[in-house]
């Protein structure tokens, strides 16, 4: 349907609350509703929420992107926040990534390597660094969150940095995460968590957002101003 100009997408689900998303690159609206809810229902349920949708359109409208990276020396690639310039260096035997002096990501592999081969060599060595800092996040905010995470994986995503499954307490993080300031991990661990607590983004999870990491929304704005990976996004 379309609602004051904007195309919505509506899913139909078995469910008992409508949903509302606004997902990058484009700001596509997609509506997951009831099944038995009738399409009036629905449009005034989007109207209700056209200011929150139009600020999210706003936003990826104004995100920078980076190009499709070739994986080739003198590109920009980044870790934990910062930009690195990459050097490709072919050597026989070799694979990995190595940081220099704050600035180079020297990205090393056997020489007749293509694109498609050396962005795997760079995505294993970045869910490695991942993939090392999450535990000790979990353990210092399950305390403080007052719920056990039972499970956590890394995966890439398209549509959101983090979900959460509350039947089976497992946290899931997009791996472009480790792109961004660190700070941007802790609050998307943080909000998963409290997911466990409160499924719903309601008055209660603000709430306890705001008592357990009061600078939550910074720590957002951040994560929303920072340069996204280019990505087909066919979703």
């Amino acid at each position: 349907m379309e609602v004051r100009g904007i195309p919505v997408d509506v899913d139909r689900k078995a469910i008992k609350n409508l949903h509302v998303g606004v997902y990058p690159p484009d700001g596509r609206v997609r509506v997951a509703a009831p099944q038995r809810m009738d399409e009036e229902a629905i449009r005034l349920a989007v109207v209700s929420r056209l200011g929150w949708i139009r600020r999210q359109r706003q936003g990826f409208a104004d995100q920078v992107r980076q190009s499709a990276r070739q994986m080739i020396s003198g590109e920009s690639h980044y870790f934990r926040g910062r930009r690195y310039n990459l050097d490709v260096v072919e050597r026989e035997g070799r694979r990995g990534v190595s940081l220099r002096n704050n600035t180079v990501m020297q990205l090393t592999v056997p020489p007749g390597y293509d694109r498609e081969q050396r962005e795997r060599v760079l995505y294993r060595w970045y869910r490695r660094q991942l993939r090392a800092e999450i535990p000790d996040l979990i353990k210092t905010w399950e305390p403080r969150v007052g719920a056990e995470v039972a499970d956590w994986g890394i995966k890439k995503m398209k549509t959101r940095w983090g979900s959460c499954n509350t039947d089976a307490r497992r946290v899931w993080l997009n791996l472009e995460l480790v792109k961004k300031p660190p700070g941007c991990l802790e609050y998307i661990l943080v909000h998963e968590m409290v997911h466990l607590l409160e499924r719903r983004h309601t008055e209660r999870f603000r709430r306890l957002m705001d008592g357990l990491m009061p600078d939550w929304r910074f720590r957002r704005d951040q994560l929303n101003t920072a340069p996204l990976a280019h990505e087909s996004w066919d979703y």
